[in-house]
Order: C-alpha cells, then structure tokens, then sequence
C-alpha cells in the first residue's frame, strides 16, 4: 500500500485524523507552498493560500472518495484556492488580468523572498503574459516536473489539451525572451 493509501485510511478515522493530518501537512506543505507561488508569485499571499488550502482539505477530507490520487486531488483544492485569490484581489483592486499580472511582477521585482536573477525574472515576465490554462500547465511541467497524467487529474483535462497548452506555452516564452 502506498503513502497516500495508508494516509487516507488514518486520516478517515476519527481517532488517528489529527496525527495523519500533521503528517499529510508534513509530506506535503513544500510541494503545495510552490505550487500555489507560481501561480501567486507572492510569499505572504502564498502562506495565506496554502493555510486556507489545508483547512479545506482537513475539512473535506471525509468527502475524498479515491476517484483521483489523493495529492491530486489536493493539488486541484490548491489550484483553484490560488485562481479564486486571483480573482478576489482583482475585484478588490478593480484590475484587469492583464494589470494584476503586471502588478505581480512589480511586486516580484521587490520581493525579498524571491531569489531569481534577471534571467529568472524575465522567465516570470513571460509566463505572466500567458493565457491562464497555459501558466498553470506550464508551471505545473516545468518546475514541478509533473507527468501529463497527473496535471490532467488536476486540471480535469485531457492529456492532448495540455501538451498542446504546453507546446504553446513555451512557443510564445521563447518568443517573448527573444523580443525582451
């Protein structure tokens, strides 16, 4: 039986969730934080996002009923806790995607957490110039090294969608270094 396997089991039983979950938090809080940062790009923005994302899956951990691996499923919580974020803040600051993206970057710009040189700032310039859909294939493949599997499971999309997604992804990174 796997990790995830033997997790799920102690994390349904009322008398062992508590200790399974600080061991679920354990295994995965690294994996989840930079997952949530390249979608958020922002360190405090990020804890936020990640602390909500564990209490929702605390919360909804009895309702996972195994269709989909269970870090997947916990990927897709991040996911989509990181986009409504996005969309919260954009709302509150009255901005287009395009503008809020633009202000992430500043920010990255200033960020002390962020420990990229000009060439990775660059690369974070590009992927913020993406559609949605591509900057999370992307992001998901590139520097989390994820099979097309997994991100289909937590994207809900099939494999072919996002190979192309990523295909186009690096066409226009590649385009964008060249013209920057």
């Amino acid at each position: 039986m796997d990790k995830d396997k033997e997790l799920l089991i102690l994390l349904q039983n009322a008398k062992t969730k508590h200790l399974a979950f600080n061991s679920l938090v354990n295994l995965y809080k690294e994996k989840l934080y930079w997952h949530i940062r390249h979608i958020l790009k922002n360190h405090d923005d990020t804890d936020d996002v990640l602390q909500n994302t564990f209490i929702k899956i605390y919360n909804n951990i009895d309702k996972f009923k195994g269709e989909s691996k269970l870090y997947s499923w916990m990927y897709r919580i991040a996911t989509n806790e990181a986009l409504t974020h996005i969309k919260k803040e954009r709302k509150k600051l009255h901005l287009s995607i395009d503008e809020y993206n633009y202000q992430l970057i500043s920010n990255l710009e200033t960020d002390s957490y962020f420990d990229g040189d000009e060439i990775k700032l660059k690369l974070q310039k590009a992927i913020s110039t993406l559609p949605e859909k591509q900057q999370l294939v992307f992001n998901m493949k590139y520097f989390q090294e994820m099979k097309y599997k997994d991100i289909s499971e937590i994207l809900d999309t099939s494999v072919g969608a996002l190979k192309a997604n990523y295909h186009h992804a690096v066409k226009k990174i590649e385009e964008f270094v060249k013209l920057h």
